[in-house]
């Protein structure tokens, strides 16, 4: 499931049809399994999880009668167990877990215990400026802290060199992480972290996180990614390690 979902981030934000690595295999269980569904046609049967694919997923998800967050497009443990029926096991499950509150903010339980173990890195503690499942809380955030794994921290207080220490330690444990600044857009000072592989990832979030794994900003420039550079891991890469 890992890597099916890392596909499903990272290849609709290509500009070719390069396979994530690691990722073909699983790809091509889960897009068979589509095309016997009559959800998607065998062209695209390929092991590239590109926009078709993800459309797809997200027809499948609404057949089972699931919308919003359930049906955005990327695989989740129920669905994804549904679809595999009969063809395959779903393995190296990722769970968002329960919604649970931060600094007085919506998360998670996976997004609040990568921001623990972040804290634990860092040797202080993170104030939240914004959390998850916040639709049209924010307009400036272009609806990437509508769904899960999204948080933006405060960098009150901060220099310049411990916000990059901060981002730093967001992007070892699994955050596609950058420091905002004024500007760059109609916000304050942040540092805008988002969960990679969250599976309630908003659409935009998804899209960030892609382009975070392709070398770039994380906004609607595509610029190249300004942030401190660190080999990029999930939240269960870094885990394991």
């Amino acid at each position: 499931m890992e890597a099916t979902v890392k596909a499903a981030q990272i290849d609709p934000r290509r500009a070719d049809d390069t396979l994530t690595p690691g990722a073909k295999a699983s790809v091509l269980l889960v897009e068979r399994a589509l095309a016997s569904r009559r959800l998607l046609d065998a062209k695209w049967v390929d092991g590239y999880f590109g926009t078709t694919t993800v459309a797809a997923y997200a027809k499948y998800q609404r057949s089972l009668g699931l919308s919003g967050l359930a049906a955005n497009g990327l695989p989740g443990k129920a669905s994804l167990g549904r679809l595999g029926s009969g063809r395959f096991t779903v393995a190296h499950v990722i769970e968002p877990g329960r919604r649970v509150s931060v600094d007085g903010f919506v998360v998670n339980a996976r997004t609040r215990s990568m921001l623990a173990e972040a804290e634990r890195l860092a040797g202080r503690n993170l104030v939240l400026d914004q959390g998850s499942y916040n639709p049209g809380g924010d307009p400036t955030s272009a609806g990437t802290h509508d769904g899960g794994g999204v948080i933006d921290v405060s960098v009150k207080g901060m220099s310049a060199a411990i916000r990059t220490s901060v981002a730093r330690v967001l992007r070892r444990v699994g955050f596609a992480a950058w420091v905002r600044s004024p500007q760059q857009g109609d916000w304050p000072w942040h540092i805008h972290a988002a969960a990679i592989n969250d599976t309630d990832l908003s659409p935009q979030a998804q899209h960030q996180i892609g382009d975070y794994y392709l070398g770039l900003n994380g906004l609607a420039n595509r610029r190249p990614d300004d942030g401190p550079k660190v080999p990029i891991v999930t939240w269960e890469e870094y885990r394991r390690r």
